[in-house]
Order: structure tokens, then C-alpha cells, then sequence
């Protein structure tokens, strides 16, 4: 008797098995697991605080050199008036400088200037802000972002400038010691530090 054939001799009854190895073998993996994702999320996480910090960073640098960007308009405004009034013999008038409001010497004050007050606490003052302060004649700023920053020997985060009038020592007269103004300065009242962490000293 002879063995019927297979009507699609195309096709064969037998099911190949695929090796372990072979991509197609089974159903095909597609998704995170749990431990993957578990290390996105936390990779995440680490470079976003990392952008984070340095964002802050770069930001308190940026109040930093506007700070001092205005501090040196300030010194180029008391140089201005300085030469003015020796330029036009008022030598006398100079010790003014010392006790009024550099604000007043700019053609446009900062944005960021609040005004005149009396004997100012820092609470008292919005951070990033200067003011005027009529008990001390001389000007604060409070910084927004302090992170870096050092205060000086009171403590307190905010930084106080004043006008500083410079004297020579002149020949005796009449027998007394004298004193020759030769300048003027716009400066803080008492060193601090910015970034201090990498000995930057302001």
C-alpha cells in the first residue's frame, strides 16, 4: 500500500523549533522593566538637580556682577563730581560727597533702588534691592541669592557702601600737622566675600 503524500507538498507538517538563541524565538521582549526604569527615573533625577544647582549658581553670579556693575557706575559718578568741584575751586564742598546719596549722582537710578531709609534692618530691605540709609549716609545692597556669600564682621547678609574722602599728610602749618585731599571713594564699609569658595574676594 503507498503512503499518501501531503496535498501541498509546499508545505511540511513539521513545526521547526527556533534555537534559544534566536530572536524570534518566543514572544519578543518590548518595554521597561521595573529595575529600568527604576535607574531612568533616578538618572533623571541626579541630572535634574544637578542643571538645578548650576543654574542657581550662574544666577548668583549674575546678581553678583550687576551689583558690582552698579557699584562701579557709582564710583565713576563720585569721580565726576570729585574733579567737578576741584575743577571749579569748591574744595570745600567736597566733604558733601561723603554724606550724600551717590544715587543722586546718576542719570538713571537701578531698578532695583528702593529709596531713602532710616537706620534699615536687612529684614526690612526685599532682597536684591539697594537703599539708601539716611542714619549711616551710605548705601546697602542685600543680596537675593547668598549661597556664597560671606558677610562681614556684623554678621548680617547685606553689603554697606560708603564714600571715603583720601587725605595726604601735607607740610605743618603754623605748627600744626596738615591734610591734603587727594580723592575719593565709593566702597564698602567692611570686607566680605563672594564665592568665597573659590577665593574670589569682592
Amino acid at each position: 500500500m503507498k503512503k499518501s503524500r501531503p496535498e501541498n507538498p509546499g508545505l511540511s507538517t513539521q513545526h521547526s523549533v527556533p534555537s534559544p538563541g534566536s530572536p524570534v524565538s518566543g514572544f519578543r521582549q518590548t518595554g521597561f522593566t521595573l529595575i529600568e526604569l527604576v535607574v531612568v527615573i533616578t538618572l533623571v533625577a541626579v541630572l535634574g538637580a544637578t542643571l538645578l544647582n548650576r543654574v542657581t549658581f550662574y544666577q548668583e553670579r549674575a546678581e553678583q556682577v550687576a551689583m558690582a556693575e552698579v557699584a562701579g557706575a557709582l564710583q565713576s559718578a563720585l569721580l565726576l563730581q570729585y574733579g567737578r568741584l576741584v575743577t571749579h575751586g569748591a574744595e570745600a564742598k567736597v566733604s558733601t560727597l561723603a554724606v550724600a546719596n551717590p544715587m543722586d549722582w546718576l542719570a538713571r537710578k537701578p531698578r532695583n533702588y528702593t529709596g531713602e531709609f532710616y537706620d534699615p534692618a536687612p529684614s526690612s530691605i526685599t532682597p536684591g534691592n539697594w537703599v539708601f540709609d539716611l542714619k549711616a549716609r551710605g548705601l546697602i545692597y542685600v543680596p537675593d541669592l547668598a549661597e556664597h556669600f560671606v558677610p562681614g564682621k556684623d554678621g548680617k547678609k547685606w553689603i554697606r557702601y560708603r564714600v571715603n574722602l583720601m587725605y595726604d599728610p601735607a607740610p605743618i602749618t603754623h605748627g600744626q600737622p596738615a591734610q591734603e585731599l587727594v580723592g575719593a571713594v565709593f566702597e564698602p564699609v567692611e570686607p566680605y566675600r563672594w564665592f568665597s569658595d573659590d577665593g574670589e574676594k569682592i
